[in-house]
């Protein structure tokens, strides 16, 4: 049967210090501060009551609502009709060079300005602490309200009266209002003559970033989103990237899958330098290459396949039982236990990710000792854990394989290891480099299922995943090869779902079986279709999947394959990974003359 499709009806903004949703209907109901990590103070996504609020409302209800962002900004624009008239909320996070540094404060910027009629508002501001759990205290200033809990403070700066925070009275919206909520701050200024200037500021900062992008034409607008969206999840103090700023999103409506996604994943960070790397943002790359690095260089040990934003190593998960949860669902978890997991595919997925430091000339500032030291380190990772069962790249809880992506990933490593070897001279880890890579391969080949003529999940196993569609893109089967094709009409038989969705796997996990299919998997299926020369198709399946965005073309970690309903934690930064890199791929293949009409935009 099929259900009314569920989005999530919302953007975000941001500056990379912070990101904050803002709903269709003007609430902001997420916004982590001081730091993406850190407890929400608005976050009625989770609970409309202990979740808090910070909503410009229309008196009368409101008839009809839109969002769209300033052309190649992350600046959001809702406009709100009711019977009484229409306005229109701007809402921003500055960010533009200042005394040659990012000017990122926490501090959040909306503009509400009347369109028509004589539009009666109503604002509410009620940030919470500690997950919802304790209230701030409200104090009146002559131009702002004080919020107090604790060491917290948050201030609203307003040109509104500020008796509207304190009595129950409409306003008459005849001007343009400012509201500026600021984290630990006071403000000084002027309000309308500095939200005005930071507006202008924060447009061009956004606007030449994308100028400054390298995107082919294929969908370019929507590669420009997603380029967009993927800036804000990373965190500009560290370098680090999350894969989501929520938590708790559950990945299907009863499915328990409710996870914390706001760290950075060591194995994604492969996708996302390729696709940083794709459209020419190298400043991103550096900072995000130097947060991988200092985490291989300072964890001795075994690598984790998450860490939090500050290189952190301790996730610790624990739930909220006193939230309600998204649409009814728990737990509500905060931290992640993934961080515990034996993830061999980290190593090989960290060596290939910086190899543009010591390889590309662009890039080469890392002395010949640290290149050696730095790779021998990683290498040794690799031969240490070869023959190794682990969780697997879908993080397996209860139980371990030999798993044909982690030892695709040791294969790519070690053939890094080759590149910098050979680059640098270095003829023992040369040599040691080929040794681990035959061994990756023959793990890799003992998954091989020579009657189906597919390679399966794990060694010894039956099972199909969508992982291994990296076999082909990144060539350890020549794509052109009819093993290649074979491998990929296989999985497509068994995971391919309708309009070009694509299943993880469809075998039970600890969790029972998968609901709803993967995006960044039907992503990696069109490159695989792609590099195998199914060219039209992969154009074909690319636009279908379009359709899986909500009004402003962000995109979740999971689709329903019956209904197309959006579900898990929104936006995710590796479904925009993944959508930069397939349509890199088809551009590159298609590679037509800028004045050819393409049949697919």
């Amino acid at each position: 049967m099929t259900h009314k499709k569920h989005t999530y009806d919302s953007g975000i903004i941001g500056n990379c210090s912070y990101i904050a949703h803002v709903e269709k209907n003007s609430n902001v109901n997420w916004l982590c501060w001081p730091t993406f990590e850190d407890s929400f103070i608005f976050g009625s996504i989770l609970d409309d009551e202990k979740g808090g609020e910070f909503s410009i409302l229309p008196v009368k209800e409101i008839t009809q609502s839109s969002q769209h962002y300033l052309e190649n900004t992350n600046i959001l624009c809702t406009t709100i009709e009711s019977e009484d008239g229409s306005y229109k909320i701007t809402d921003f996070a500055p960010r533009f060079e200042q005394y040659e540094r990012y000017h990122k404060p926490l501090m959040l910027i909306r503009k509400i300005e009347p369109l028509s009629g004589h539009p009666k508002i109503r604002v509410t501001c009620t940030p919470k602490y500690d997950y919802g759990s304790h209230d701030f205290s409200k104090s009146r200033g002559s131009n702002h309200v004080q919020y107090e809990y604790d060491d917290q403070k948050i201030r609203l700066v307003t040109n509104m009266p500020t008796s509207h925070f304190f009595d129950d009275n409409a306003y008459l919206l005849n001007k343009p209002i400012y509201l500026i909520l600021i984290f630990g701050n006071s403000f000084e200024a002027s309000i309308e003559r500095t939200a005005e200037d930071f507006l202008t500021k924060t447009t061009s900062y956004w606007q030449k970033w994308v100028k400054h992008a390298s995107i082919p034409s294929f969908y370019q607008k929507v590669v420009i989103r997603s380029a967009l969206a993927l800036k804000l999840h990373q965190y500009e103090d560290t370098g680090a990237i999350i894969a989501a700023s929520t938590t708790s999103l559950p990945e299907h409506p009863g499915s328990g899958r409710n996870w914390d996604y706001r760290f950075c994943w060591v194995r994604d960070s492969y996708y996302v330098l390729t696709a940083l790397n794709h459209i020419g943002h190298f400043e991103e790359m550096e900072k995000y290459a130097s947060y991988i690095a200092n985490i291989t260089q300072s964890d001795l040990g075994r690598l984790q396949p998450l860490y939090g934003i500050m290189g952190q190593s301790e996730l610790e998960e624990k739930t909220l039982d006193y939230l309600k949860g998204y649409l009814g669902n728990q737990p509500i978890r905060i931290g992640n236990q993934a961080s515990e997991h034996i993830q061999n595919d980290v190593y090989g997925q960290a060596m290939i990710a910086l190899l543009p430091l010591f390889t590309d000339h662009r890039f080469r500032h890392q002395n010949m000792a640290s290149a050696k030291e730095w790779t021998n380190f990683i290498l040794n990772k690799i031969e240490m854990t070869i023959d190794e069962k682990d969780a697997g790249i879908w993080e397996f809880r209860n139980f371990e394989n030999r798993h044909c992506y982690s030892n695709l990933f040791q294969w790519a490593g070690a053939t890094a290891a080759l590149k910098i070897a050979k680059q640098y001279g270095f003829k023992e880890m040369e040599e040691k480099a080929i040794v681990i890579r035959e061994q990756a391969r023959q793990h890799i080949e003992s998954c091989y299922d020579a009657e189906r003529g597919v390679y399966t999940n794990a060694a010894g196993s039956d099972d199909l995943d969508a992982s291994t569609l990296q076999l082909i893109m990144m060539n350890y089967l020549d794509p052109k090869s009819e093993k290649a094709r074979r491998h990929l009409e296989v999985l497509e038989k068994e995971l391919k779902g309708e309009h070009g969705l694509f299943y993880r796997y469809v075998h039970k996990d600890d969790f029972g079986k998968p609901k709803s299919t993967f995006l960044v998997c039907a992503f990696w299926y069109v490159e695989a279709l792609a590099c195998v020369g199914r060219l039209e198709e992969a154009q074909d399946v690319f636009k279908q999947l379009l359709s899986f965005g909500n009004h402003l073309m962000l995109f979740s970690e999971d689709v329903d394959e019956q209904d197309g309903s959006q579900w898990g934690n929104f936006p995710q930064a590796y479904s925009h990974v993944g959508l930069m890199n397939a349509a890199y791929r088809i551009g590159v293949q298609l590679d037509n003359p800028t004045f050819f009409e393409s049949l697919y935009e």
